[in-house]
């Protein structure tokens, strides 16, 4: 699926991939439309809708995952709306062993999130996931989303690498292609990022996986850990 013996660096998205996607999904679909509500003194439902028409208009956008745009263009501190529900932020499933085995095995493990910076601190302060890479870019350091091919190639900037020798982890169909489109060797896809959510089809081009446990005997397979003898 992955020739992991190729490889030297590691991109990985975060909300998705490392972290359960259900607290992004029940801040915008559940919680923020309640507080939108009570906020501007709207029926539930009639303040749901209006925002899932905003959001939805800016899709594939930097503005989509922007905080400040958001907090802006609803009058309402966004981050800390997402802090009153941090306790859903978590870990996926086998997050902690792929990460570990990354490290193992020599490999290069960068974040590179579409995720704006206020609540990407907020996620690292309830999990510490920047303790278990060696680094992490936002999107909004470059000014474009993941989406955009051009990213790929302005992230050289920040984090230089070999696209030959780069394999990206996303469970964002649009962003793996993005990068394939920009020369990223390899890329992997994940058919379950919410865990309150049933899994995905897998695409017909990019390989897929459920959780990480399915590539670990893989990468140990084909990247035996350097000999201490």
């Amino acid at each position: 699926m992955i020739n992991w013996t190729s490889l030297e660096t590691v991109f990985l998205d975060m909300d998705g991939t490392l972290l359960d996607l259900h607290f992004d999904n029940h801040f915008w679909l559940e919680h923020l439309p309640r507080r939108y509500a009570e906020h501007h003194n709207l029926p539930p439902g009639e303040a749901k809708d209006q925002l899932i028409s905003m959001i939805m208009a800016e899709k594939g956008t930097l503005n989509w995952y922007c905080t400040d745009y958001w907090s802006n263009r609803l009058d309402m501190d966004i981050t800390g709306l997402k802090s009153e529900i941090g306790d859903r932020i978590g870990y996926r499933p086998h997050v902690a062993d792929f990460l570990q085995t990354l490290k193992n095995t020599g490999l290069q493990s960068v974040i590179v999130t579409n995720c704006h910076p206020d609540p990407l601190e907020l996620k690292l302060q309830r999990t510490g996931l920047d303790t278990l890479v060696d680094s992490i870019v936002s999107s909004h350091q470059l000014g474009k989303p993941k989406e955009d091919t051009a990213f790929w190639h302005d992230l050289q900037r920040l984090t230089p690498y070999r696209a030959s020798a780069t394999l990206l982890v996303d469970d964002s169909f649009p962003v793996l292609e993005s990068a394939r489109s920009a020369g990223i060797a390899q890329c992997l896809g994940i058919l379950a990022p919410d865990s309150k959510q049933a899994a995905r089809k897998t695409h017909e081009k990019i390989p897929c996986v459920h959780h990480f446990d399915e590539v670990l005997t893989a990468i140990q397979a084909q990247r035996p850990l350097p000999s201490t003898g």
